[in-house]
């Protein structure tokens, strides 16, 4: 089975994932975040860069789990609404 091409927006979507991870993290390490969450550094690494733009649901929710972050939350970045567009503002 061949998995189609992401599209752009997916693309920028796994960007804007990556980017709120990152920020998550702050100033803990790469590599742990990655040893708590159960993950390679390098997997988290491109998740973070962008490369790995639709990671498992798995994944999001253990980075979830361990930045404290809301399933929820991480959602409306993927899709790109702000706190205000989702709150109806």
């Amino acid at each position: 089975m061949v998995r189609a091409p992401l599209t752009p927006e997916q693309l920028e979507a796994g960007r804007r994932l990556g980017e709120t991870l990152r920020r998550a993290r702050g100033v803990r390490t790469l590599n742990e975040v990655a040893a708590q969450a159960g993950l390679s550094p390098e997997t988290l690494r491109k998740i973070e860069t962008g490369r790995l733009p639709s990671p498992a649901f798995g994944t999001v929710a253990a980075l979830a789990l361990t930045l404290n972050l809301s399933l929820d939350a991480l959602a409306l970045e993927w899709a790109g609404a702000s706190t205000a567009e989702a709150r109806g503002a």
